[in-house]
C-alpha cells in the first residue's frame, strides 16, 4: 500500500494561494473545484497526506503499551541519515503509540534504506517504506492529536488513508512525513480556526507566520515529533527533481537510529 497526499475540502480553502480577503466564500469555493480537477505542479503542495490502498481491506490497529507517567519520561531522539545531510528529531512523549511504534520499527531495521518516495516542494517529504520495497506494514495506530503539536516546519508526522475509508483517521503503521510548507498570514490562520472550530496559540501563529508550516493538515494528522537540527536538509530534499507520482527521479534513502532514549 502506498500512502499518497489527498485534500480534504476544508484544508484546500484554507491553503489556495488566492489571497485571503480578496475573494468572496463562493468565489473562492469554485476556484478550489477548479484546481481538484486540473492541479498545476505548484498546486500539489496544497493536498493532504492520504493513503492509497489496491484493494480495501480490514486493518488490524496496533497497540502499544501504555504510558502513564509520560511527562516525567526522557524524550527519545532520533538520526535521521541522508545523502543531503543529517538531520535530528525527538519524539513526543504525548503520542506514545506513534512513538513506541517508531521506536519499534527502527530497531527493527524497517528504515534502513529506506526511500523518500513523495516529495513536494513548499509542503512535504514522505517517507517510510522498507528498503526492500514493501510499502504497507499491515496495520494502523489509532490518531493521538495533541493541541501543543501542531504542522510546523520540521514536524514529523504520520501518514493516513483518506476520511471516506477512514473517519477515525488512523495512522499508517510505518509511513510518515516531514513538514517543509510555508509561512502563513493572520487571515489564513482565523479562516482555519473559523472552520475547524479551535485557536492557536500567540506563539502557534507567530511559529506559522515565521517559520511557516502546513497549518491545513492539522488535527488531521497525527504530528509525533519534530526536526530540531537539520532543517536545511528537508529544503535540499524538497528541492530535487521528481517525477510522476511526485517521486525522486533519483532516489534519495535514509536510515534512521536512535541516538538518545
Amino acid at each position: 500500500m502506498r500512502y499518497l497526499i489527498l485534500f480534504l475540502s476544508l484544508a484546500l480553502l484554507a491553503a489556495c494561494n488566492s489571497e485571503p480577503g480578496k475573494n468572496s466564500g463562493k468565489e473562492e469555493k469554485a476556484e478550489i473545484k477548479l484546481q481538484e480537477k486540473q492541479q498545476s505542479p505548484e498546486e500539489k503542495q496544497e493536498v493532504l497526506v492520504n493513503a492509497q490502498k489496491e484493494e480495501p481491506r480490514e486493518e488490524q490497529q496496533a497497540e502499544p503499551k501504555k504510558n502513564e507517567n509520560m511527562d516525567n519520561e526522557k524524550e527519545i531522539h532520533v538520526l535521521i541519515k541522508t545523502p543531503y545531510g543529517n538531520m535530528k528529531a525527538k519524539l513526543y512523549n504525548k503520542t506514545p503509540k506513534h512513538r513506541d511504534n517508531f521506536v519499534k520499527l527502527v530497531k527493527e531495521g524497517w528504515y534502513k534504506s529506506s526511500p523518500f518516495h513523495r516529495v513536494i516542494k513548499r509542503f512535504m517529504v514522505q517517507g517510510g517504506q522498507k528498503g526492500d520495497g514493501t510499502e504497507d506494514i499491515g496495520y494502523t495506530i489509532p490518531a493521538e492529536f495533541v493541541p501543543e503539536y501542531i504542522h510546523k516546519k520540521g514536524a514529523l508526522a504520520a501518514a493516513r488513508t483518506a476520511d471516506q475509508i477512514n473517519p477515525q483517521k488512523a495512522s499508517s503503521g510505518n509511513q510518515f512525513y516531514i513538514v517543509q510548507g510555508k509561512t502563513s498570514n493572520d487571515a489564513e490562520l482565523d479562516m482555519l480556526e473559523n472552520r475547524q472550530g479551535f485557536k492557536y496559540t500567540p506563539e502557534q501563529r507567530k511559529m506559522y507566520k515565521t517559520v511557516g508550516g502546513t497549518s491545513f493538515l492539522d488535527y488531521n494528522y497525527t504530528v509525533f515529533g519534530e526536526v530540531y537540527e537539520g532543517l536545511e536538509v528537508i529544503d535540499k530534499i524538497a528541492a530535487v527533481k521528481t517525477g510522476n507520482m511526485d517521486k525522486p527521479i533519483e532516489d534519495v534513502r535514509m536510515d534512521i537510529e536512535i541516538i538518545q532514549q
